[in-house]
């Protein structure tokens, strides 16, 4: 990890201890605004937590009870979870880039990965807000790679443009059946996860006035 990019770990870490305090205890005083710096610090202390206390165990204390992993078919994460052994080293993961709704309620990390055995990936996560302000993901999926992800000098955010609101005819449709959808409360960030033979493919769809369209992009078995 590179300085300038430890850096903005810092602050990302400082701007959630910022955001603490009563509106994050009770659901009731979250504001409804985009907080990337917060996904940050959580993706963070989720891999932080993989080397400390182990990667099953990290991955199930960070996982909503619904949440759904790709190994690679998709699963319920708590029942594939539970009592999974951790292994001897956990895999290690920093993230690059965050995509988050226009009222915060969901948001997307994407970066790399690297595995004890030297395998270098690449991992794509989905956040969604709880009632007391924390985020707990609901969707993950990874891939091994030939070669490392260049790391950034900082981690990228991409906020959707709440000026206009999303019509509610233009909420998520799917003319096929997902392994994993999802929608923040406003709309305004959206997510498909297909499964093919060979892997998944993964759609995300930010509000700017207009969807614009990431993906799909493909993860191989």
């Amino acid at each position: 990890m590179s300085w300038r990019l430890a850096f903005a770990a810092i602050a990302a870490l400082s701007l959630s201890a910022c955001a603490g305090g009563p509106q994050e205890r009770y659901g009731r005083f979250i504001q409804p605004v985009a907080n990337p710096g917060k996904v940050v610090a959580t993706e963070l202390a989720f891999a932080r937590a993989a080397q400390d206390d182990g990667q099953w165990t990290a991955f199930a204390d960070y996982a909503a009870d619904d949440a759904t992993m790709f190994v690679p078919e998709a699963v319920n994460a708590q029942q594939w979870l539970k009592g999974r052994a951790d292994p001897a080293s956990a895999v290690a993961w920093q993230p690059h880039q965050i995509w988050s709704s226009c009222d915060g309620s969901l948001a997307v990390s994407q970066g790399a990965a690297q595995w004890p055995d030297g395998r270098n990936g690449e991992f794509l996560t989905v956040w969604r807000r709880q009632r007391d302000g924390s985020y707990l993901w609901e969707a993950d999926i990874g891939q091994d790679l030939d070669a490392p992800l260049t790391a950034p000098d900082f981690v990228s955010t991409k906020v959707a443009n709440c000026a206009e609101p999303v019509p509610a005819g233009q909420r998520m449709a799917s003319s096929e059946r997902p392994a994993a959808k999802g929608q923040s409360d406003d709309g305004s960030l959206q997510y498909l996860i297909h499964t093919m033979d060979g892997g998944s493919t993964v759609t995300l769809l930010l509000w700017n006035g207009e969807f614009e369209v990431t993906g799909p992009k493909v993860f191989t078995d």
